[in-house]
Formats: structure tokens, sequence, C-alpha cells
């Protein structure tokens, strides 16, 4: 199959589309031909707001198309504090969470991906704000207005994704009506390929009013009975849904280069509007529609006749689809004058017109075809529109599951997508490359999962085992490498080392507790104690190690020039001896730090002090390897890191450091113990228990039990020297709690001046009661903001914990009035603890004669330094 330098490969995908809240769920609801549409009750109509009179009205339709949970989000994994997700429109927060989540099954995490990603987003119209919000902040603040603006106007969607996700490629709201989506491809199709970016997040959202129907009206786009017909004879229109999908997008030649998984790839496409050669400003156009398809076939360089099946627009509409068929039709007519071998059909007979994400619901389903090779049925077809003459025209309306014949060259479809205003949009896809056998890998691989929570791992652990099980074909590798390279490492953690597919679905499903790691990587770890005693390694398991591990050979082979052995270090292990086991514990040490192991000092007795001495750079390494044979050393230069002396059982001060004698191998194995008991520190021993195996299982072990602790390894050299394969597996976890703002509820008027202030319960004997009762009021205001006065620290920033700078501006304004005081608006910018901020105000205000505690500065050191940076993070400089 050949490929062009202009083909974009899709790498991820994410949906949450109705009856489909995964990309595997929506190709089974495509692949059994299933309509989501829900009917609704005259009491949850009624629970939803709709007026008695509309549930009595016979064209009112009791159906839609939505998604559940729309009130949920995960705030906090996206640091956003409760009261902003309050207010921010429920479009941004499931577009956030698929974002993430389509990255995820890409492969990548944004803070290890080198290049940026840009994002190219839409939303519809925010019903939210307009049913939810707008009484409640009808008299709110002109800060509380600022907000509201931030976190409901489309033009900030895009942001929001590239600023929670750290994306530094261009990141632009788009916006064409019902042809957004595919506005969206096209637009980052192009900065792909002008190198703009390296990847591009690509999609859009679209939320109607939750757990609504509609009212027909004939000649409207809205069908009498919910059903979307088509290209059928009773086709009367379709129903609006809601719904978000999102794609990650690459040139291809890059994919194949990083090993990511392709559903499918972009060949062209093209966009255009009909201007106003149409009977009216919403009506479509044969000649636009035409034009644009053309187009598109011409930039993919492919012939229409190549194409065998196209995903239509497809609203269902007695006028609109014989418009969208005789465009196809003459745009195909520019390559072919065959018939009937294009399949044709609509994804809106399933989910409804998703609007602004209605391009994307056709562009994934299309994918997926093109990716299982198969044909999924266009519902409710029975007879064609006898305004369409299908007899005459290339296309036939596909109506079972059925294998995608094959051709002589590659499957290919198009993607039509047409906007209200005028705007379309076409895109020409072709099935993935053949993948590739995987190469023989490691005999072990390590897993890694986190969460934010233990039920949030819980989870995430069920889910991967569960799909391990499912497809235990797997390749292992490329399992491990997506979960270390794809995925961000969050507080609780899990780690595992298996031997194959279905050994890590069995150790998983069954939790396992000798084969699960497990830690809380809650703040910066302690760096632990490498523990050295110069034991070697049976020497399979060192040529295991030296064949499979790049980092470990390059030690190997260091040792081995540094013996003038070059080009023997494959004897230099099999010889066994002093020399053996100094090159394996050197070289299984030096490994680990360039995985990431971050050590805070070494303890070693016997040959391990010789290691030692090399490791931190004490003796040179062909010195080094003399003393672990019994030479005297040469003077030794201070250590890069602290080393416990099996002599004294302290750690050597620089003098001590500086005598030879303190470098031979006095003392045995347990000298050590006591000392190291003492002190206390985290202990890594390169020796395995009780004589185990050392090969690379027990290397990944050691790796595994730092990380599990909150070391941040460095998986692209903990893959080093294997083919870095990625593929879909099961993504974060989300803990969703509810955000929502019920309609019609006004905000409270301003209380009465100096009702209820602060000033009038001061007592002023008690200057240290009026202090507590500053900063109860503000523990009951932050937590207002955080979703409860239990998420409230005393030393924690603000900031780190979401706390937007505008909402801070405002609660100092606030406590101002509440103490009659003159507070400095961006006092939070230099005091970011609440404890912080309110020792100052006290000094400010007079409360106290000097600092009450300064405790919160050990506590938290930023509440003192680092100002400008501070404001740099919260965004108030310019302010």
């Amino acid at each position: 199959m050949t490929h062009s330098d202009a083909d974009v490969a899709i790498i991820g995908m994410a949906c949450r589309f109705p009856g489909a809240d995964s990309i595997e769920r929506f190709w089974d609801v495509l692949r059994e031909g299933r309509e989501t549409l829900t009917r609704y009750t005259d009491e949850e109509l009624l629970a939803a707001g709709v007026p008695a009179e509309h549930l009595a009205d016979p064209r009112y339709v009791k159906a839609g198309q939505g998604i559940p949970d729309v009130d949920l989000f995960d705030s906090e994994l996206f640091q956003i504090t409760h009261d902003e997700a309050e207010i921010l429109d429920p479009q941004h927060r499931i577009f956030l969470e698929c974002a993430l989540t389509a990255l995820e099954r890409a492969g990548y995490d944004p803070e290890r991906t080198e290049g940026h990603i840009g994002v190219y987003a839409g939303a519809g119209m925010n019903t939210y704000l307009l049913h939810n919000l707008s009484e409640r902040y009808r008299a709110a603040s002109s800060v509380d207005h600022y907000r509201l603006m931030l976190a409901n106007d489309k033009d900030f969607l895009a942001t929001r994704v590239s600023y929670k996700l750290n994306l530094r490629g261009p990141s632009l709201s788009v916006n064409t009506a019902c042809s957004t989506s595919l506005v969206a491809v096209h637009s980052a199709c192009l900065a792909l390929l002008g190198g703009e970016c390296d990847m591009a997040l690509v999609g859009a959202v679209h939320l109607a009013p939750p757990g609504q129907g509609y009212h027909y009206q004939e000649g409207m786009i809205f069908s009498p009975d919910g059903h979307c017909r088509a290209f059928d004879a009773r086709a009367q229109g379709t129903v609006i849904g809601s719904g978000a999908g999102v794609v990650v997008l690459k040139r291809l030649k890059a994919a194949l280069a990083d090993g990511d998984w392709i559903h499918a790839v972009i060949k062209g496409a093209a966009v255009n509007n009909d201007g106003s050669n149409k009977t009216g400003y919403t009506a479509p156009s044969i000649a636009g529609q035409a034009e644009v398809i053309a187009d598109a076939h011409e930039i993919a360089d492919v012939s229409p006749d190549t194409i065998g099946y196209v995903e239509a627009h497809g609203t269902g509409t007695p006028l609109g689809d014989p418009i969208e068929v005789a465009a196809l039709t003459r745009a195909f007519r520019e390559g072919t004058e065959e018939t009937g071998f294009c399949g044709l059909g609509s994804v809106k007979t399933n989910i409804g017109h998703l609007d602004t994400a209605a391009g994307m619901a056709g562009l994934i389903k299309t994918a997926l075809m093109l990716e299982h090779g198969s044909l999924v049925p266009s519902l409710h077809f029975t007879s064609p529109n006898p305004d369409i003459d299908f007899e005459s025209s290339p296309f036939y309306v596909t109506t079972r599951t059925t294998e995608w014949p094959a051709t002589d060259g590659p499957r290919r479809a198009g993607v039509s997508s047409f906007g209200i205003g005028g705007t379309n949009a076409h895109v020409v896809l072709q099935e993935p490359p053949a993948r590739n056998e995987a190469p023989r890998g490691r005999d072990r691989e390590l897993l890694v999962l986190s969460a934010r929570s233990e039920a949030g791992l819980r989870r995430a652990t069920t889910a991967l085992a569960r799909h391990l099980r499912q497809h235990p074909g797997l390749d292992l590798g490329a399992v491990a490498a997506t979960l270390g390279l794809g995925r961000r490492g969050h507080t609780h953690r899990l780690a595992l080392v298996a031997d194959g597919t279905r050994d890590a679905a069995m150790a998983l499903a069954l939790g396992k507790e000798e084969r699960l790691l497990r830690g809380v990587a809650d703040g910066e770890p302690s760096a632990p104690v490498l523990v050295l005693t110069g034991s070697g390694a049976d020497e399979a398991d060192a040529r295991e190690l030296y064949r499979s591990v790049p980092a470990y050979r390059s030690a190997v082979e260091a040792c081995a020039t540094a013996l003038a052995r070059a080009g023997e270090p494959d004897g230099l292990l099999a010889e066994g001896g002093v020399r053996a086991a100094f090159s394996h514990e050197y070289a299984l040490a030096t490994t680990l730090l360039d995985w990431g192991v971050t050590p805070g000092g070494l303890a070693a007795t016997g040959t391990g002090l010789a290691v030692a001495a090399a490791l931190t750079g004490a003796l040179p390494l062909p010195d080094a390897l003399a003393l672990a044979e019994g030479a005297e050393p040469s003077r030794p230069t201070p250590p890069r890191l602290p080393v416990l002396s099996p002599r004294t059982g302290r750690w050597m001060t620089e003098e001590e450091s500086r005598q030879p004698a303190n470098w031979t191998g006095a003392g045995e194995p347990d000298a050590l113990a006591e000392p190291l008991d003492r002190d206390g520190r985290p202990l890594l021993r390169l020796a395995p228990a009780d004589g185990g195996p050392a090969g690379p299982g027990h290397l990944l072990t050691l790796a595994a039990a730092q990380w599990v602790r909150g070391a941040a390894l460095d998986f692209a050299a903990v893959h080093a020297g294997s083919e870095v394969r990625r593929l879909p597996l099961p993504t974060y976890p989300f803990e969703r709690r509810r955000h929502w703002v019920e309609p019609g509820h006004a905000a409270e008027g301003p209380a009465p001046e100096g009702a209820g202030r602060l000033t009038a319960r001061f007592d002023p004997g008690d200057p240290a009661r009026n202090v507590e009762l500053i900063t109860d009021w503000l523990v009951e205001e932050v937590g207002r903001l955080l979703g409860g006065r239990q998420r409230v620290a005393l030393d924690s920033n603000l900031f780190d914990m979401g706390v937007d700078s505008l909402v801070l501006i405002e609660v100092v304004a606030k406590l101002g009035r509440e103490v009659d005081f003159a507070v400095p608006p961006t006092s939070f910018i230099e005091f970011p603890t609440i404890r912080a901020f309110v020792d100052n105000l006290a000094e400010l205000m007079g409360l106290v004669s000097g600092p009450r505690d300064r405790a919160a500065e050990a506590v938290s050191p930023v509440s003192r330094r680092a100002r400008k940076a501070q404001a740099r993070q919260a965004g108030t400089e310019d302010l």
C-alpha cells in the first residue's frame, strides 16, 4: 500500500455519544444496527422542566438522543474548583474528559511528549448558560460576570484544553454549525502538514437540554416520531442529539515511525461555502456540495470509483436527502460512470443529529468501519425517497452489517458534513496500513497503573485485567509501553512484572499481592539508599540482561574496555568471580540510574564498595575494578553522593572519603544493618532476596518498587532497545461528582449595610479571637469554592488546588467589606496559603504587633518567595 507525504493518520479516538460512552460501545451500537433513542415519561419530562401544556400538545415528541450524567465531572483531576466547575459549560467539561481519553488511547502523555500538540475544537449553543445560570448571575458582580464569560464562551473551549493538558500547539475554536467537526479536521490537517504542530486533538461537542423532547412542525428539520429515516420515502427529518467526539491526528509517516496504532488514514479534505446561489441562507446547494466533494477527491488524489462507502450528512429530510445524493452523484461522475458500487449511510439514524459534533460521529463511525473491514447498516431504510434516482447513481444504502468487500486497492470512504449557512466539508479516508507482527521483545515487562484514589486504582486495575483477558493475543511489550509512556503518574500506584498477557490478566484479576507492588506517591519521595554488596548473577540472567537492556549492556562493555577486554563483554560475564560480580552490580545500578531512579546515598560492603566508588566518581572505573580485586586504591576524590562506611557505621565525611583505606572491603554484608535501620531512609537492595534470579524480571521489580513510591521513571529509557508500539487500552477511570446549578434560581441579594459583618463580631480586647474569625470566614469561603470546608488546608497553596486568581480577587474584595478594611487585591499572590494570608492581614490591620506564626513559611515556602512566578501562574500580572 503506497502512502503520500500528505497522508494524516487517526491514532486515537474517544467519544460520548447517545448509548455509547466509549469507542468500543459505539462500535457495538453500529454493528448491531441499534437506535439509541430514549422515550421519556411525562414524569421525567416534568422533572426536566417541560411545561405541562407541552405534554398535552400532540405535536410534542417525548423522545430524545441524549447522554447521561452531564451534571457530573471529574473536576479535581483537572484542578478545577467546585465553584468553577459549577459554572463551567458542561460542553467544556465533557470535551476535556474526551480530549484526555483520546490522548491516552493514542498512548501519549503531553507532559512527556516531544513536539507540539494542537487543539481544534468546536461547541454547540450553550444552553446551560441560557437556562441554568442566567437568572442566578443576572445581578452578579463584574468579576463574576467575567468569570462566567471565561467559563461559558465558545472562544475558550480549545484554549482551556491546551491549558489543562499543557498542550503547546495552535489552539483554535472552530465553529461552522453542523459542519464544525470536519472543518476542524481540515484545519488540523493543514496545520500538521504545514509543520505548525506535531499532533492535533480535533473534535466537537454539543449538548441539548437534558431529558427533554421537542415540538414537531411540518417543514422543519425535526422528525415527527423521533426516528431519522435517511434517504427513505418516509423521511421527515431527524432528532437533535447530544454528544462529543475527539480524534488525535498525526502525519502518517511519523505515526508509522513512532509505532502508533492507526485506526484510519485521512487522504484529503476540502472545505467551501455555497455562497448566495441557493434558495435561502439555511438551504443546501447541489453545486456547493458537489464542488467540495470533487475538491476532496482531487486533493486526496483518488478516483471516485475506488471509494466504497460514503458517510453522508444524511439528515433524513425530504428535501435535503435528494440534494445530497444529487451532489454526490455529480462529484462521482467526474471520475466514473459505474452504478451501485458505493455504500451510503448516515449515523444520524442511530444516534440523531449531534449538531457541531455530527461530523465527528460520522468520521469515527467510518474510521471504525475501515479498521474492522465491515459495513454497518443505515437504519429505517425500506424504500428510497422517490426524488432520489439510486438506480443511475453510484450509490446504494447499506442496510445490514456485512464484510467490506476487498478490491484491488485499499478500502476508501468519504465523509460529508454540511453546515447551516453553507460551509461544506468532505474528508476522504483510507483503511489503516497492515500492522506488522510484533518483534520478539523481553520475556518480562513492567506494567504500571495509577489513579488519584485507591477506589479509582481498583477500577483501573479491573478494567485492564478485563481488557487483557478479552484480548489475550496483545503484544505485552506494547501494553507496557502504552501504560508507561502514555499515562500520567497519579498518587495511588500499582506495578506488575509479568511474563505474558495471560499472566498479567490473571495476576491483576486475582489481585495477587505477592505479585502486585502498591504504593502512594504523596509529595516528593524520599530518595532511597542504594545497598551494594558486590553480588553477582547467574550467567544466564546476566546474559539475558546484556541482550535485552541497552544501559546494562553499555555498562558491561565499559567494564570490559576498562579491563582492556573491549571485545569480550560476554566472556567477562561468563567467567564468574569478582570481575563478573562487579560488572553485573555496576551495570545493574547504572541501569537504574539511567531509568530515573535517583538514590540519596549508597551503602556498601565488600566488593560493593568498589562499585560505589565507580558509581559516585570517587574512583575511575579501571581503578574501581582493580580495587574490587584487592589492589590498594589511589587517592579517591570526594564522591558525588553520600556513602555509608561499613568501618564506622556513619556517612563518610569529605576527608574520610579521600582516605583509600575507607574504600577497602572491610565489613560483612550485615555490617550495615544497624546504621541503615537507624538512618530510617528507604532502602534499594540490588541483590535479590534469598539468592533468587537476578535477571530482567528482578531489574524491572527494582524499578517498579521505586515507581510505586513516586519515582519519576524514564519509561523511554526503560523501553530503550525495544521497538515501541502503542495500542488502545482502557483509559483513566474518571471519578466524577455533581457540579450543577438548577435553573430558575436567582442569586441572593446583598445583605443590608453593616448587617452580619465580621467586624460586628470582633472583640477589641481579644485580637487573637478576631484573627480566628477571619481565618474561619476564609475557610468557609474557600471551602465553598472547593466543594466543602473539609477540602481546605490552612497551609496548602490555593493556586495548586486550582483556585482561580479572579475568584480570589472577589474573595478579597468581599473580605474587605466584612472587616471594613482595604485589603490589597493581590494579597493572595504574595501569600497563597490561608495561614500566610491571614498572618499578613492581621499585621496590616494591627490586630497583632508582629508575626503570629511563621511556621507556615516552613510548610509552604512559596508563601514568601517566587512571587513573580506565582503571579504568572495565577495569571494576574496583567490585571
